[in-house]
């Protein structure tokens, strides 16, 4: 039989403990009710997303001047592609160019979830490269993190507009806009865990047996930084859907075209006194959707923190 390495050994205690970690966390956010009901309500809206076809009751795009700002529970009459005319009902009523605004939100979803998903997933993965680089390679730090306080020195929102406004309003531009002023918290975050956990024993114990940097950093290290970036990727998320709704609200973010709750909210404001329900639908759906997000968020925190997950 061959023998042991030191390397296999440090490795083999490393990857057991995470393991370990990782089932007692999960079992514990199971147990969290914050977990379970905003995990509840996203669920609903990511259903609603991926069946807004089959659950809308028209095309969202669809433009029908005699049924403009109809109320809501409205019927109304409408002509087939055959030349017929039918009649339905307007769950939510309809806009000022006669669309029907259940269809618009419930495709909106699809926008909102996109964009938060999009948003988290890609600041994170910049965020995590660079914030090891930082952590890890001292003489890199400096230089980094002048550069992530100067861009955190602008207005997270202001800075989204300002990129938004040098390029084409569009989903991968608004996507980009939001993601570039929520990677230097990403990278801080990254940058606080490294520097934390490369004083540990079992990381010094593998830096004594000759442990290449690259599988230090992500075999020992990175592994560190999956909950506290869970945490804040729910928290990146709720954000993003909220910039991105401010954006289309201002009409610089999501094209008129798509459908979006921040493009209905910001084309039923003219008439809002009148006509409500533009702005009153859309934004229950946001408010839900950043709140669901924002609590299990919340509750993620409270199971991977040690501090509180005793309290859970």
């Amino acid at each position: 039989m061959s023998a042991i390495t030191p390397e296999e050994i440090v490795d083999s205690a490393s990857i057991s403990a995470a393991s370990t970690k990782r089932k007692s966390l999960w079992a514990l956010a199971i147990r969290n009710t914050a977990v379970i009901f905003g995990g509840a309500i996203l669920l609903v809206m990511l259903v609603i997303a991926i069946l807004a076809p089959f659950l809308g009751t028209v095309d969202p795009t669809r433009i029908d001047p005699a049924a403009r700002n109809k109320k809501p529970g409205t019927e109304i009459t409408f002509r087939l592609d055959d030349g017929q005319t039918a009649k339905r009902t307007v769950i939510m009523g309809t806009d000022s160019l006669g669309r029907d605004v259940y269809s618009r939100v419930l495709y909106g979803t699809r926008v909102s979830l996109m964009i938060g998903v999009s948003v988290a997933v890609v600041s994170i993965a910049i965020g995590l490269v660079i914030g090891l680089v930082s952590g890890y390679v001292r003489w890199a730090d400096g230089i980094i993190m002048r550069i992530m306080d100067g861009l955190m020195a602008i207005p997270g929102i202001l800075l989204a507009i300002a990129l938004v406004s040098i390029w084409r309003a569009g989903l991968i531009t608004v996507i980009f806009a939001i993601v570039v002023p929520d990677v230097p918290r990403v990278v801080r975050l990254v940058r606080s865990v490294v520097l934390s956990v490369r004083e540990e024993p079992y990381v010094e114990g593998a830096i004594s047996v000759g442990t290449p940097t690259w599988t230090l950093m992500f075999r020992h290290i990175l592994p560190n930084t999956v909950a506290p970036l869970i945490v804040q990727g729910t928290f990146i998320a709720a954000a993003a859907i909220i910039a991105e709704a401010i954006l289309s609200f201002l009409g610089i973010g999501i094209p008129p075209e798509i459908p979006s709750w921040g493009n209905i909210m910001a084309e039923g404001r003219t008439l809002f006194r009148v006509f409500p329900h533009n702005i009153f639908f859309p934004g229950v759906f946001l408010a839900l959707t950043v709140l669901a997000i924002n609590i299990m968020g919340d509750g993620l925190r409270d199971t991977l923190d040690p501090k509180m997950s005793k309290k859970v």
